[in-house]
């Protein structure tokens, strides 16, 4: 039975921006499944939809068996959510936090108070469950954030950029606090992310989204066996990456480029092998190279083939938007 089904999905915001344009997927009961695109990809906004703190225009959306415009009691009933800015009181202590979230879950004081040890224990937070939240790193409020969003024991779990703004010590360690929850917790988990290494990391089945639209879905190991060949990538010394795309497409070796600045990236089938004769087909067009690396397959490689766009400059330009 799917935990959640997404079908047709569209949003348009104000002065015409289409976030949504035809979102659709399911997610299995007991999955971790994420959402995986750029910023500005239309992630948060497929979120806040079924968590139904958005409305959507057109299409349907059931998560929990619930419908979400229809049964959105029911729905909110179900589902924890953790959203992208942090939820927490930094003025209460971290055990004051779950307190206030489960009474508004309306768990009962009992069950409560046994759930809210056994979260701040599960998330390394006994030591310091007395503490002002002002006080803990920005890891330690993101664990309190997930643990928020479990007190009412929620059959679905959404969370939308769960380590945005985390240095790298502290992503690593959210995510083996995730890895730990999927496999304890025995619930659905909906991730968002615009961090290729944690949706390969984190999700069974991901599904990559790109201005508004699902591109494609699946496990990430089998959509990067879908990619035949090596990944190439070429940064340039100086000049521009589009005079050497036309070198290396001139060879007949190459799969497909994309350009950004100074740097070239291409997938032919035997990477390794074909590396010489594309430094000497650029050395003799008179390009100079500063470096080349060869690589497997990646979620970036998934996302240029069927979108066209390379992963991390469209990224950045959803930042700046």
């Amino acid at each position: 039975m799917a935990a959640i089904e997404v079908e047709g999905l569209e949003k348009t915001y104000p002065k015409g921006v289409r976030a949504l344009d035809g979102v659709g997927f399911s997610v299995a009961e007991g999955e971790v499944f994420g959402l995986l695109g750029p910023n500005g990809a239309g992630k948060s906004t497929t979120v806040k939809i079924l968590a139904t703190l958005s409305t959507l225009d057109a299409g349907t959306a059931r998560v929990a068996g619930y419908d979400v415009v229809r049964e959105a009691g029911a729905v909110r009933r179900s589902i924890g959510y953790v959203p992208q800015a942090s939820g927490v009181d930094v003025h209460a202590t971290g055990r004051e936090n779950i307190l206030l979230q489960g009474r508004v879950q309306r768990v009962p004081p009992g069950e409560l108070r046994r759930r809210m040890d056994e979260l701040l224990e599960t998330f390394g937070l006994g030591d310091f469950a007395d503490r002002i939240v002002r006080t803990y790193s920005g890891g330690m409020k993101r664990r309190l954030d997930v643990a928020m969003g479990l007190v009412h024991r929620p059959v679905v779990l959404f969370l939308d950029e769960p380590t945005t703004g985390l240095d790298p010590e502290a992503r690593a360690a959210m995510w083996e606090e995730l890895e730990r929850l999927a496999g304890e917790e025995q619930l659905t988990i909906l991730l968002t992310t615009h961090y290729l290494e944690e949706a390969d990391r984190l999700a069974k089945r991901v599904a990559i989204v790109s201005r508004g639209r699902v591109v494609v879905d699946g496990p990430p190991d089998q959509l990067k066996r879908r990619l035949l060949g090596d990944a190439v990538t070429v940064e340039l010394a100086g000049g521009d990456a589009t005079a050497a795309a036309a070198v290396v497409e001139r060879l007949g070796v190459v799969e497909e480029t994309v350009t950004d600045g100074r740097h070239l990236r291409a997938r032919v089938e035997h990477g390794a092998q074909a590396v010489p004769g594309i430094l000497s087909a650029l050395e003799a067009s008179g390009i100079a190279v500063a470096s080349v690396t060869v690589a497997r397959p990646s979620l970036d490689d998934v996302y240029l083939h069927f979108t066209g766009r390379d992963f991390r400059s469209e990224d950045e330009a959803g930042s700046a938007r």
